[in-house]
C-alpha cells in the first residue's frame, strides 16, 4: 500500500501560517489536497500559500471573533478535513499566574477551536474529519504548567465527546505533540532555545526533540485512516515514559 492519498480533497488548516500547521499544509498539498490556510497573520499566510503553490488559498481568520468565524466558515465551501493547529501557552505557578493569562490561553486553544469547528461543521462532508491539538502536559504534568495541562485536557475531552456525537459521518481526533522545533519558541534567545531543546531531548527515549514534519505525518494519518476516531495521538519522542531532564 502507498502513503496517504488526499487527491481531490479540500483540507483546511487553521494555524497554517507557521510551525506544525504550515508543515501539515505542505504535506497535505504534496499528497494531492487542495489546501486552504487560515490564521490572523495575513502577510505570512500569503507568503506560505505562494510557497506551497498548487492553488493553495489564504483566508485570514481570528478564532476569537465570533462574527468573523461565521463569515469565514460561510466562505469556505465544502471541505473534507479541518485541522486546527493554533496554539497558546502560558506558564506560571497555580498560586501566582494571572487569571488573564489563563483565560487568554483557553480563548486561543479551546474556545477558539471549539467555535471554529462548530462554524465549519455544516461544510464538512461525510467521511471527513476534524483534528485538534493538545499537548503532553495534559497527562504528564510539569511544574508551573497547571493551566496549560488543564486546557490541553479540555481539548482532549472535547475530542472524545465529538467523536461520539458526530460519528459515523465525521471522525474527530487530536494530536498531542511533545517539544518540537518550531516558531513557537522564536522569541527566546537562540542560545537559550538550543539549551532547552538539548536538555529536553536528552531526557527522551529518542534522545532529541521533534520536527514539525514528523507531527504533520501524524495529522495525515488521522485524516486518511477511516477507522480512527476519538484518538489522542501522542507524537512526543516517548515523553510519556521519559526520565525528567537533569539540567
Amino acid at each position: 500500500m502507498g502513503g496517504p492519498d488526499l487527491t481531490g480533497k479540500h483540507v483546511v488548516v487553521v494555524g497554517g501560517g507557521s510551525g506544525i500547521g504550515r508543515a501539515t499544509a505542505q504535506a497535505a498539498a504534496a499528497q494531492g489536497a487542495r489546501v486552504t490556510l487560515s490564521s490572523r497573520n495575513r502577510d505570512r499566510l500569503a507568503e506560505v500559500a505562494q510557497a506551497i503553490g498548487g492553488g493553495t488559498a489564504a483566508v485570514p481568520l481570528d478564532m476569537t471573533d465570533p462574527r468573523g468565524v461565521a463569515a469565514w466558515a460561510g466562505a469556505l465551501g465544502p471541505l473534507d478535513h479541518l485541522v486546527i493547529s493554533a496554539s497558546s501557552a502560558a506558564h506560571g505557578s497555580f498560586a501566582e499566574m494571572e487569571m488573564a493569562a489563563l483565560t487568554g490561553m483557553f480563548e486561543a486553544k479551546f474556545f477558539g477551536p471549539y467555535q471554529t469547528a462548530r462554524a465549519a461543521l455544516p461544510q464538512i462532508g461525510d467521511g471527513g474529519s476534524i483534528t485538534f491539538f493538545s499537548g503532553v502536559l495534559s497527562r504528564r504534568p510539569g511544574l508551573n504548567c497547571a493551566g496549560l495541562g488543564a486546557v490541553n485536557g479540555a481539548v482532549e475531552g472535547l475530542t472524545r465527546a465529538l467523536a461520539l456525537e458526530l460519528g459515523p459521518a465525521i471522525r474527530v481526533n487530536c494530536v498531542s505533540p511533545g517539544m518540537v522545533r518550531s516558531e513557537a519558541y522564536a522569541a527566546m534567545p537562540a542560545e537559550a532555545r538550543e539549551r532547552m531543546y538539548e536538555a529536553t531531548g536528552e531526557s527522551l527515549p529518542l534522545g532529541r526533540v521533534g520536527e514539525t514534519d514528523e507531527v504533520a505525518q501524524s495529522v495525515l494519518f488521522l485524516m486518511t485512516n477511516s477507522f480512527t476516531t476519538g484518538v489522542v495521538l501522542d507524537v512526543d519522542g516517548g515523553h510519556m515514559v521519559r526520565q525528567y531532564a537533569t539540567r
